[in-house]
């Protein structure tokens, strides 16, 4: 995550562009010209469909994207443009091309239920001044991309001569190049990184039906080896992906609900290119895709992803794993900022908590009690022995928070280096600062900055200390 976080991938996205237009109403009456439903216009919606579906979702990833495409020379040309800048997509590359129909899909909807859709639209190869007008851009500004993904849904963008180009173009520049392949003939798309076809897609290009394990291998890998392609990949809805490498793995989506998969394709297509854009290697790029997909899935309608989102659902999912919950100051601040955009309750308390006892297990869980996430900020060994002596701490760094981290009633760990956690809570700007009750009437370290501070007892006779003296005063 920190990688793709960190790269903001940009992105070159080629492939066929459409609008997803809806008409919402109700029908109540029968119209007295012919036996058919008279539709009640409530609203009307424009959204961008087909490759704007992965460009939605490469922008909400936090990645650049560059279009590519052509369009008609009409209203709904416009309209898409309209759509694409609203979004932030780079449009210098999409391309009018005179007497051709931009797509538009029209769909009537009414309780809830789609009685008709209609479509308007061009569905032969863009012309060779088109094609070659894409191209010639591409070869101009391949330097600046750090990936290529083709989306392709068979309306005449990526023709057989101009994909194979784009596909030994970006192999020319080591770019990973992904598509979203169309139709049963895949030999268009031969050399690149992977391609991105369902269980039904892969089973009408390799003639396998995929209705068991070993079936699945065999698509897989015939699709790998016929197209030679780096990666071979099968989608698998909202069961996960199957990689085919040294032996077939299938990553699971672990989605905490399944309401609509439509567009989840999309969401796979572009989390993937961003992932490998990042430098993740193939199986964490289809790991994070899953994340991204799991979520996309628990949505209605085409819908994309956020890296907070996916973040989010890390942690919901890594919650036994402690060292997923141990972050640095850039990172919790950035969390930080989610939960407070979420209206989310955030706990903050520090300490050394050498050696873990009932007393820190009794404390923390009464501070996580007052909200909804519980930050513990922990001293690093320095601090430590710069407030308590050459004698501390007996546990290093590592362990402490580790152990910190393992316990359920705690979200986060931060580790701080200085004498107070008061820059760190300034990142976390946290609604309540927890301490213990012997800070009774004196100043606690941001309390400027929190909401409020709380006070907790500490269980009697229990401290670091007296273990310490306990243990000293032992003999075997």
């Amino acid at each position: 995550m920190d990688k793709i976080r960190a790269k903001k991938a940009n992105i070159a996205v080629v492939g066929d562009l459409m609008i997803d237009h809806y008409i919402w109403g109700s029908c109540e009456r029968i119209s007295p010209e012919a036996p058919v439903q008279v539709l009640e216009v409530k609203k009307e919606s424009n959204v961008l469909g087909g490759a704007g579906n992965v460009i939605n979702n490469l922008i909400a990833l936090d990645s650049q994207v560059s279009v590519y495409t052509v369009l008609g020379d009409d209203a709904n040309a416009t309209l898409t443009e309209a759509l694409l800048n609203e979004a932030g997509a780079d449009c210098h590359a999409v391309i009018r091309q005179h007497e051709r129909v931009t797509t538009k899909k029209s769909r009537v909807i009414a309780s809830n239920q789609q009685i008709i859709r209609f479509d308007d639209e061009s569905r032969e190869d863009i012309s060779l001044n088109s094609q070659h007008a894409l191209l010639t851009d591409l070869q101009k500004n391949i330097f600046s991309y750090d990936a290529v993904l083709l989306s392709d849904y068979g309306k005449g963008v990526l023709t057989p001569n101009l994909t194979r180009d784009i596909i030994s173009l970006a192999n020319a520049h080591n770019k990973p190049v992904l598509v979203d392949p169309k139709g049963a003939d895949y030999s268009k798309y031969t050399g690149a990184t992977l391609l991105t076809p369902n269980k039904k897609e892969a089973s009408l290009a390799t003639g396998i039906e995929l209705d068991n394990s070993e079936a699945l291998e065999e698509a897989g890998y015939k699709l790998k080896n016929e197209f030679s392609l780096t990666y071979s990949i099968i989608t698998l809805s909202e069961e996960g992906i199957a990689i085919f490498n040294d032996e077939m793995r299938i990553i699971p989506t672990v989605a905490r609900e399944v309401y609509d998969v439509t567009g989840a394709g999309d969401t796979v297509l572009a989390a993937l290119g961003i992932a490998l854009a990042s430098g993740l290697d193939i199986n964490q790029a289809c790991e994070f895709a899953n994340k991204a997909a799991a979520i996309v899935v628990a949505k209605v309608g085409s819908a994309t992803a956020t890296l907070n989102e996916i973040e989010e659902y890390e942690h919901s999912l890594n919650k036994g794993q402690a060292e997923s919950k141990i972050k640095d100051f850039a990172q919790i601040e950035r969390i930080s900022k989610r939960l407070r955009a979420q209206g989310r309750k955030v706990i903050f308390t520090n300490g050394c908590f050498d050696i873990l006892h009932r007393g820190h297990a009794t404390y923390l869980q009464k501070a996580k009690e007052m909200g909804d996430f519980l930050i513990v900020g922990l001293n690093s060994d320095e601090s430590i022995r710069r407030l308590k002596g050459s004698s501390r701490p007996v546990n290093d760094l590592e362990d402490r928070a580790f152990l910190l981290a393992a316990l359920e009633s705690v979200d986060y760990v931060v580790p701080f280096t200085e004498d107070t956690p008061y820059e760190l809570i300034k990142r976390v700007l946290p609604d309540v600062l927890v301490k213990g009750a012997d800070y009774e009437g004196k100043k606690v370290v941001g309390s400027d900055i929190a909401k409020e501070v709380k006070l907790i007892s500490f269980v009697e006779g229990k401290s670091t200390s007296s273990l310490i003296e306990k243990i000293s005063g032992s003999t075997c």
